[in-house]
């Protein structure tokens, strides 16, 4: 795709970098940009900027803050004895959005991928495993997506978690196989996290 405009070539070279966005929406969004007015433009640039140099995780759970602990952990109107656990911040934002789930949250990172070379060490498991040990979690539930390797993940920590006394629940089957969390409706999402079911039951 050749541009008259190295200006032009070069922003859409750069938005094109971003994920699911090729050369074609890129060159829309460019020329949008373009039409809007230039005090639009640069609150969109200072917004980004503001985003990516301001932004914090959370030390608690690992979510995205704009302070060290972030809106959900420092309410102490939550459920502060259940944990959801899920794989990264957009499934955070897909349970919170179903309006379901009362309890704190745990950001693992990712999940156990060996042919991607993503092992438990890469992972916030030891964090995990620390609130656990302060004795206030009387339920685990595990959100992770419907794929091997968030079953391999779950499996593993399942096995460091059964020498405490808590319950370790896992959604219900209403997501199918494969299915990333955050693209589940929330409605079909919030019934998986209503109708949770104890993990052993689930394998």
């Amino acid at each position: 795709m050749e541009f008259s405009s190295k200006l032009l070539q070069s922003a859409v070279d750069d938005i094109a970098q971003l994920p699911g966005i090729g050369k074609r929406t890129a060159l829309r969004l460019a020329l949008h940009i373009l039409k809007l007015p230039k005090s639009a433009t640069n609150q969109l640039a200072n917004s980004l900027i503001d985003f990516r140099e301001k932004i914090k995780f959370c030390e608690s759970c690992n979510n995205l803050s704009d302070s060290i602990i972030c809106d959900i952990c420092s309410n102490d109107k939550r459920e502060k004895e259940t944990l959801c656990v899920v794989q990264d911040i957009r499934d955070v934002i897909a349970v919170e959005n179903t309006q379901q789930f009362k309890g704190y949250y745990h950001v693992l990172g990712g999940v156990i991928s060996p042919i991607d070379g993503v092992g438990p060490q890469d992972l916030k498991i030891d964090s995990l495993i620390e609130k656990v040990k302060k004795g206030e979690i009387k339920e685990i539930i595990f959100a992770l997506s419907s794929t091997m390797e968030a079953e391999t993940t779950i499996f593993y920590l399942h096995k460091l978690l059964l020498k405490y006394k808590i319950v370790i629940s896992v959604i219900a089957k209403g997501i199918s196989v494969g299915d990333e969390l955050e693209y589940t409706d929330e409605i079909t999402l919030g019934r998986s996290i209503m109708k949770r079911v104890p993990y052993e039951s689930s394998t």
